[in-house]
């Protein structure tokens, strides 16, 4: 009714004076205005039905919802101006397999393909959060690990450092993209070694492996015959030189294999024996799936570990000590028994050393291992300076009890090694309080630290050079460290020294590093735990590739 009486009045114009023609022509400017503006309406409306789309799709996820209402819907991947960011997401998931990632959990492909479809508002609107949704499983997969290793294994207690995911959207987009992509990698130079190993192993896959395996049972200086030029060819293609095909076991190739045992965390004798063998043998499939599982605890482990730092690698029986990312101070250990007493894997803080502990028999070791002994022998406590009590602290003679009375969950008394140098726990301790009551310790029983595999504790750390290592924590804190310590041991009694600063420390199971000299490192997979950690890999979309070239 309005347009026709409008139309009315604009006929009537002719002959007018000029001032009602101007009234016309504004009446009828406005008019064309909101004829475009009605023209209009399906562009506004499917602005409105997009945002609409990614308000929907973004509501169940907390992070995703934030951001996305804080730039009120606005697109970072679908709008007329992010193809930059997108292609530079999309340039980054093709390196996905590179790192030992699921390639499968972000398929660039098919966003590809959703992309160039002429799709709805709806559609692209899910699809711009599908995009983001990747784009934050991607980044945090590659930051700090694909799995929770919790869920893997009850003793794998380590929590990674997952990052905030909202301020991981917000600082991306204030960011350039293909820098801000590039700086999700670990930084870690154990990290970028890796990623070289993991290359290198699967152009060895590829190319169909290290030939023929040693079938011989051990071969040493002076040995000969076909074995020995089979094992010179796996070594040499295993970048141990060129060894050549001679059928003797001379000086050279005994060298060669002092320096794979030293790779491979046994003892340097040059004789290929059982276990040397068995590491030669090893195929290089197995080596790449231990690779991958090295990236993937080195991405548990991306934050800042301390300037000072402790590690306990519990594959390669190893503690070291940190100072501003270089090893300071290194020594061997003796960790859990595989099974009931393995040694978790966790991080604390050391917080002081007891100086000439007392030992206090765990109740578990108690019942399970002493209670055995003593109804065998009542008298086995005295001969090794073992003090029983009751629940009311008095001495109890041990000869006087009926241990046929008391089984392992039941056993009534306390069971307490005073100092010495018989101790248990050895002259010193170094404490970190945790839930697993875990520390580590010297110990009287040194011929273990000789042997290749070190799992026979209760689950503690003994150490082998308990000395050494004290004075290295202390020197933080005295010009003399060594007469502090050795000041303390000579009192005879209990001592407590603080540290003045806390240490981290990390208690963790690397079968896999390359050493800083470019030496790849492989260790036994003692606890057997690598095969069900790459299963868990494997189920979440990582594969073995060998690459050819």
């Amino acid at each position: 009714m309005f347009l026709k009486q409008a139309r009315v009045k604009s006929l009537s114009t002719i002959g007018q004076p000029s001032g009602q023609v101007h009234v016309v022509q504004a009446i009828f400017f406005f008019l064309l205005v909101g004829l475009v503006a009605l023209l209009a309406m399906p562009a506004f409306s499917q602005n409105v039905a997009f945002k609409q789309a990614i308000a929907e799709a973004s509501a169940s996820d907390k992070a995703l919802a934030a951001f996305y209402k804080g730039r009120d819907f606005e697109p970072i991947w679908t709008g007329r101006n992010d193809r930059k960011r997108l292609m530079a997401l999309f340039d980054a998931l093709t390196t996905a397999p590179d790192h030992g990632l699921p390639i499968g959990r972000y398929d660039a492909q098919a966003v590809k393909a959703a992309f160039s479809k002429n799709t709805t508002a709806k559609a692209r609107g899910q699809l711009e959060v599908e995009t983001s949704r990747m784009f934050l499983q991607y980044a945090s997969d590659l930051q700090t690990g694909i799995l929770e290793p919790r869920q893997i294994d009850r003793n794998m207690t380590l929590r990674p450092p997952r990052r905030d995911r909202l301020k991981t959207l917000e600082a991306f987009v204030q960011s350039t993209p293909d820098s801000f992509l590039k700086g999700l990698i670990p930084s870690n130079p154990d990290y970028t070694r890796l990623l070289k190993e993991k290359a290198r192993m699967e152009r060895v896959v590829g190319a169909g492996g290290w030939g023929p395996t040693v079938a011989a049972d051990s071969l040493k200086l002076g040995a000969s015959g076909p074995e020995v030029v089979v094992m010179r060819k796996r070594l040499t293609q295993m970048n141990y030189g060129n060894l050549g095909a001679s059928p003797v076991y001379d000086e050279g190739l005994q060298r060669t294999i002092e320096a794979f045992q030293i790779d491979h965390g046994l003892n340097a004798d040059g004789v290929a024996g059982k276990v040397t063998l068995s590491a030669i043998n090893t195929s290089p499939e197995t080596r790449l799936k231990q690779v991958i599982i090295a990236l993937e605890r080195l991405r548990w482990l991306n934050k800042a570990l301390g300037k000072r730092h402790i590690i306990v690698n519990e594959a390669a029986f190893t503690a070291t000590v940190f100072d501003n990312g270089k090893p300071s101070f290194e020594t061997r250990v003796v960790v859990g028994k595989p099974g009931r007493w393995r040694t978790p894997e966790f991080e604390e803080a050391m917080t002081h050393l007891i100086v000439n502990p007392s030992w206090f028999v765990p109740d578990s070791i108690a019942g399970g291992e002493y209670l055995p002994q003593l109804r065998e022998n009542p008298g086995a406590l005295e001969r090794q300076g073992i003090i029983m009590t009751d629940a009311d602290g008095h001495v109890v003679d041990s000869t006087t009890v009926d241990y046929s009375a008391y089984t392992k969950t039941n056993f009534p008394y306390t069971l307490r090694q005073p100092p010495g140098n018989d101790n248990a726990l050895g002259i010193v301790k170094f404490m970190f309080p945790n839930r697993h009551a875990i520390y580590l310790h010297d110990t009287p029983s040194k011929s273990l630290f000789g042997r290749d595999i070190r799992t026979y504790s209760h689950g503690c750390v003994r150490v082998q050079d308990p000395y050494d290592l004290a004075y290295t924590l202390l020197a933080k804190q005295s010009s003399n460290p060594k007469s502090l310590f050795d000041s303390a041991v000579a009192r005879g009694v209990e001592t407590v020294i603080q540290l003045d600063q806390k240490v981290p420390i990390y208690l963790v199971y690397h079968t896999a590093w390359v050493g800083a000299d470019g030496r790849p490192n492989y260790r036994a997979d003692s606890y057997s735990v690598d095969e069900k950690l790459f299963s868990a890999l494997a189920k979440a979309g990582v594969v073995l590739r060998g690459v050819r070239g």
